[in-house]
């Protein structure tokens, strides 16, 4: 004869049903809300594609033109912040990781690193204003590239100290028994090892900084003409795509959907990389 389920047995199977309903529900609504947001930019930046985008620069008001002055100057801001973050992070991350795991200055590192990664954008945009902007007195791209270096850091620290430290210390100390220097076992044993993670970590910080408007606005700010010189005011895809949505021209509307899905489709294969990447890595 069969036992029928207890009241409290009941209860749990409700409750438990309750809040896996509810977990569906907020995904689908997440999902929804994320299909709207993808196919507005796909259905609005498709109808301003074409060669034009990537041949002339941002228009006049009321007129039609390009962005290509923009994708140029993103692209030069972006890859010198990289250039200058990359390895200042992941030296940091591996002094955190190999130099100081227990120390209580490597946890108040740690604590710091934590807070810049999760504090606004802006803030570093108007302390790079503070200490370059507002002395040198104008704008420019090389303020610019200093405030994403400064957005790129704190994940790159991250990443690499993590990824350092999941390195198995019998990796370590075979490098070190064989009369190793410390620093030789880092470069030729760990680096090797948390490569992928290590460069996950560099991808995902390129798909953050790339898309951030507050910290140019308050040091690049914009420029409308074509110009590779980083001592001067440089166009940038964000604030483009802010100012020209902004405005009340139908060009320039058009042309920040398409900046938008740009800028998307670029986020999307950054992130599909990284977790490429990272799929190789842990197979």
């Amino acid at each position: 004869m069969r036992r029928r389920p207890s009241s409290l047995v009941l209860r749990r199977q409700a409750i438990n049903g309750l809040a896996l309903g509810l977990a569906s529900f907020a995904t689908l609504l997440g999902l929804i809300a994320l299909t709207w947001i993808l196919a507005t930019i796909i259905v609005n930046g498709a109808t301003a594609l074409g060669p034009q985008l990537f041949t002339r620069d941002t228009p006049p008001p009321g007129s039609m033109g390009g962005l290509r002055n923009a994708l140029v100057g993103s692209a030069i801001m972006t890859g010198l912040g990289v250039l200058l973050g990359t390895p200042i992070g992941v030296l940091a991350g591996t002094h955190l990781a190999e130099f100081g795991r227990a120390s209580r200055f490597a946890e108040t590192i740690r604590f710091i690193n934590d807070i810049l990664l999760s504090a606004p954008s802006i803030v570093t945009g108007l302390f790079v204003y503070q200490i370059v902007v507002q002395p040198s007195g104008h704008f420019s791209g090389l303020a610019g590239v200093l405030a994403l270096a400064l957005v790129l850091l704190p994940v790159v620290v991250r990443s690499t100290d993590e990824t350092l430290r999941l390195v198995p210390i019998s990796l370590r100390e075979a490098a070190l028994a064989l009369g190793a220097p410390h620093w030789r076992m880092v470069l030729r044993v760990l680096y090797p090892a948390a490569r992928t993670g290590m460069l996950t970590g560099v991808l995902l910080g390129i798909a953050r900084i790339s898309g951030e408007t507050a910290p140019l606005l308050f040091t690049a700010l914009n420029n409308q003409y074509f110009s590779f010189d980083p001592a001067q005011p440089m166009a940038n895809m964000p604030v483009v795509i802010f100012q020209f949505a902004l405005s009340p021209y139908a060009a320039w509307h058009a042309l920040a959907w398409a900046g938008a899905l740009l800028m998307t489709l670029f986020v999307l294969l950054l992130s599909v990389a990284a977790r490429r990447l990272l799929r190789t890595g842990s197979a």
